[in-house]
């Protein structure tokens, strides 16, 4: 294995993949077989300045080039071999938020992440003129928001792309996205694959009077879907990328995409009613229409697939990150205490005591809401954990409620899918953090959407193996060969996972705690027009 390995490497027949989450860069080296090789990380956080929740370039630059220092001393560790070569490259990112360039390729604001709720107006407004649910989050809301907020940059645009079309252009020269990604930033035409048209003039009218020196097809990435082209990486780009110098130019990159899509990809979640689930920092879950909805929704959004199939996409902007604090404040008691416990130890201790507490949390409320969140109309949030005199508290119902509550604005746009569009589902499989501690995250699940929950053996590999398997595909399909073919029969031929069904106490359990849930919005209104 290791001898074929090694030759793999030096002969560049392997495949790498680097995603850009909101808490860790990852990058994957995966071989044919497409199991990895070696993999390399980097933490890192967002920065609130200045009411913008943002990542700085240098942070984005050290950080890739972190990860991917990191995997390649894995390679030389593990191999001996100086990784000089691949086959091919793909880059992920975080969906959504707005990057301005002027024509000197200069950043005009900073960056603005897909977390940031302050383009509400113009959310309304394109909403309501393209008969189409447009997020707050997706570029062209924040694009047309500065527009309205008669921002100074907006004239010198030259250039407007998301985090993965930032690395994949400054790597290879190349202004594309995968159409997943261009999905998160204009209303796609699910038959031509690209930005749909009509829209695309009705935006142009929109900005008329404003006499901007730009249209927004000319600054806008071209399209691209799965299994094309995306251009080559530039002797500048391997530099960027390996400042060790030892990266070869002249390698293929796919088209870059979007977590989403690459989190579809690393479920094998492609095919039409089929879904997938990832909680970590926010939550969202993908499902794979059989047609169109019947009306636009403003809690859902409709993306495709890295192939350019139509998605219902129900997003929060919060999940684990309440929680994930909890969770450390209860480490700091047990070291408090003279107590040494590990990560893993602790989560796996508080999240399965969560599985023996009421069904409905003993009348326990929270909101995670650690940022502002959409599907509950909020721009700003304030976490908080409210109980009354005669609630069931004790630790087992305090970690299933913020266990419960991680899941309780997604299930708000689910229940939309699942209730009023009678939308179909055979299973949704499930990844992220949320998913770590085998089982729990599962079973809540299961019981949220009332749907079997399944966590394949990859689930841990995520979205940088999910972009490495495109440009695998990129770069080994046949002809005809299809994405979800290629998924199914090369990447996830004899791949295991196991499979939660949902337990109807838990089901009946979340249903009565989201009564409560969505009675007490009022509560986290109060709090964040009065608590600053």
């Amino acid at each position: 294995m290791s001898l074929g390995v090694t030759e793999a490497i030096r002969s560049g027949n392997t495949v790498l993949g680097i995603e850009f989450g909101s808490t860790r860069i990852k990058a994957v080296l995966i071989g044919s077989d497409h199991e990895t090789i070696a993999s390399g990380s980097h933490d890192w956080e967002n920065s609130y300045v200045n009411q913008i929740w943002t990542y700085s370039l240098e942070d984005i630059w050290k950080g890739l080039q972190d990860s991917y220092s990191k995997m390649a001393n894995d390679v030389k560790e593990k191999y001996g071999v100086t990784l000089q070569t691949v086959g091919a490259i793909g880059f992920s990112g975080m969906m959504h938020g707005y990057m301005a360039f002027d024509e000197a390729g200069e950043l005009l604001t900073p960056f603005r992440t897909w977390r940031n709720n302050i383009t509400q107006q113009a959310s309304e407004v394109l909403s309501e003129t393209f008969k189409f649910s447009i997020p707050q989050r997706w570029s062209i809301a924040h694009l047309y928001q500065s527009v309205l907020n008669q921002e100074e940059h907006v004239t010198d645009i030259h250039f407007m792309t998301t985090l993965a079309g930032y690395i994949h252009w400054k790597l290879t020269g190349q202004k594309v996205l995968g159409v997943g990604e261009a999905s998160g930033v204009f209303p796609i035409d699910i038959q031509t694959k690209s930005y749909h048209e009509t829209m695309v003039s009705q935006f142009n009218d929109l900005v008329a009077s404003e006499n901007l020196p730009w249209r927004l097809e000319n600054i806008v990435p071209t399209v691209l879907v799965a299994g094309d082209g995306a251009g080559t990486l530039t002797e500048e780009g391997a530099k960027l990328l390996d400042v060790s110098g030892k990266l070869q130019a002249g390698i293929p990159l796919c088209p870059p995409e979007g977590d989403a899509g690459t989190g579809m990809v690393a479920t094998n979640s492609v095919e039409q009613r089929t879904g997938n689930v990832s909680a970590g920092t926010s939550v969202f879950a993908m499902i794979v229409l059989e047609k169109e909805l019947s009306k636009a929704y403003s809690e859902i959004d409709l993306v495709t697939t890295p192939s350019g199939s139509l998605v219902a996409m129900a997003h929060s902007n919060n999940c684990s990150s309440d929680l994930n604090e909890w969770v450390g404040l209860f480490g700091q008691f047990a070291r408090a205490m003279g107590m040494d416990v590990q990560s893993d130890k602790l989560y796996g201790t508080l999240y399965n005591l969560a599985l023996e507490g009421d069904a409905d949390c003993g009348g326990l409320l929270a909101y995670g809401y650690l940022s502002g969140e959409h599907m509950t109309h909020f721009e700003e949030g304030r976490p908080l954990f409210v109980r009354s005199s005669d609630s069931n508290f004790n630790l087992a119902n305090f970690m299933r409620v913020h266990l419960f509550t991680a899941l309780g604005a997604l299930k708000i746009g689910m229940d939309i899918l699942l209730k009023q569009e009678n939308v179909k589902l055979d299973e949704i499989l499930g990844h992220g953090g949320l998913f770590k501690t085998a089982g729990v995250g599962q079973r809540i699940m299961a019981a949220a959407l009332n749907t079997p929950v399944s966590v394949m053996e990859t689930a841990g590999e995520g979205g940088a193996w999910g972009i490495a398997l495109l440009a695998s595909y990129m770069l080994n399909k046949s002809d005809d060969e299809t994405l979800e073919v290629y998924l199914k029969e090369r990447a996830f031929a004899g791949k295991a996972g196991a499979t939660i069904s949902p337990d109807p106490k838990d089901v009946a359990g979340f249903e009565a705690f989201m009564e409560r849930y969505t009675k007490g919005l009022a509560i986290e209104r109060a709090a964040v027009e009065h608590f600053n």
